[in-house]
């Protein structure tokens, strides 16, 4: 889908907006001249990947309920994901959300029943421990971030069981999780409307570290931290954050590095080893039909460029808000996976070679 005329010249603004919360070394660094001109929509690159259907193969009888994470084990091997027990929620449910998949889509394990609400976010750290946040606190459950073993044993807790909260030992909707290579754990904690809008860091042993961030729009403000991810060659931190429609750029101590527009309203964001960026994303345009504003963004984090646009499958038109791709991940063959909230399901994206 291109669009023109004042559409793309209001989405060329956008850009505009990114570079004027962009510090100007943060400019030199990771975004070139090009990107700062009013050019073509993001949504209008070509499209070299094609849809791998029904990768992912859930036991007979077992159904997909809504997804919103997806990780890539270090060594390739596996793909991580959860989804909330054949609906939108595991409460009351003794399914076990958290899901191992090998590479050709076989799930190979399965665990965490009864412990969770409403999962989220999940992560493998480099020990292939597996981390996942639940998001929602009811019945005194939530409210946490959980650490696993591979094979489900339970090995950390951070925040208090059903308690929302501000406190250093708190969480209010936990989005997201990842673990540095020093084993620092950062937390997305928020997930819009009367939750946190923060990130909270801690060391390898869960003691409290930092915070940073609160409701707002300035720089190093955030509306709901829906995911983040630490890679690339430089090693920052990306927030997707969401509703302010930006991914945030920091260095590992929080200090802000850039806010992009360019990759839309973004659900997910990932980063490869070879600065190759990822996003799932939403475009705000009342002009467009549904669907035709949703969307995978890949472009590349050296330069804030956008190469490739992969747009959402033709059943999630019926869903009104968010991505096929509220999580995503990738592996060292540049095979995406996205974990697809509205149409449940997880999804392969190959590239056309």
């Amino acid at each position: 889908m291109r669009y023109s005329g004042k559409i793309g010249y209001l989405l060329g603004l956008a850009v505009l907006g990114a570079l004027a919360t962009t510090t100007p070394a943060a400019q030199a660094q990771t975004i070139s001249p090009s990107v700062a001109k009013p050019a073509a929509p993001v949504n209008s690159p070509p499209n070299p990947y094609r849809s791998i259907d029904n990768w992912a193969r859930m036991p007979e009888g077992r159904s997909w309920g809504a997804t919103a994470g997806v990780y890539v084990d270090p060594a390739g091997t596996s793909v991580w994901d959860f989804e909330r027990c054949g609906a939108n929620s595991c409460l009351g449910s003794e399914l076990p959300p958290i899901l191992r998949f090998d590479m050709t889509g076989r799930l190979i394990k399965a665990f965490g029943a009864g412990m969770f609400v409403f999962p989220h976010g999940i992560f493998v750290d480099q020990e292939d421990n597996v981390w996942v946040t639940d998001a929602q606190g009811k019945e005194g459950k939530g409210h946490q971030v959980f650490k696993f073993s591979p094979d489900g044993k339970l090995l950390m807790t951070l925040g208090k069981a059903g308690v929302a909260g501000t406190g250093p030992d708190e969480f209010n909707q936990p989005s997201s999780v990842l673990v540095a290579p020093n084993g620092d754990i950062f937390v997305g904690d928020g997930h819009g409307g009367d939750s946190n809008a923060r990130i909270v860091k801690f060391d390898r042993n869960g003691k409290f570290i930092k915070t940073w961030g609160h409701l707002g729009r300035l720089p190093g403000d955030f509306d709901e931290p829906h995911d983040i991810f630490l890679g690339g060659s430089q090693n920052r931190v990306y927030v997707a954050d969401r509703r302010n429609q930006r991914i945030q750029v920091f260095d590992q101590d929080g200090n802000f590095i850039a806010a992009w527009r360019q990759f839309g309203e973004p659900s997910s964001v990932f980063v490869g080893n070879d600065d190759t960026i990822y996003v799932g994303a939403t475009f705000r345009d009342p002009a467009a039909r549904k669907g035709e504003g949703r969307g995978i963004v890949i472009g590349n984090v050296r330069d804030g460029s956008v190469t490739a646009f992969i747009p959402d499958p033709a059943d999630l038109d019926q869903v009104i808000r968010g991505t096929s791709a509220s999580g995503i991940g990738a592996d060292d063959m540049g095979n995406i996976y996205a974990a697809d909230v509205g149409a449940h399901n997880l999804r392969k994206y190959a590239k056309v070679r």
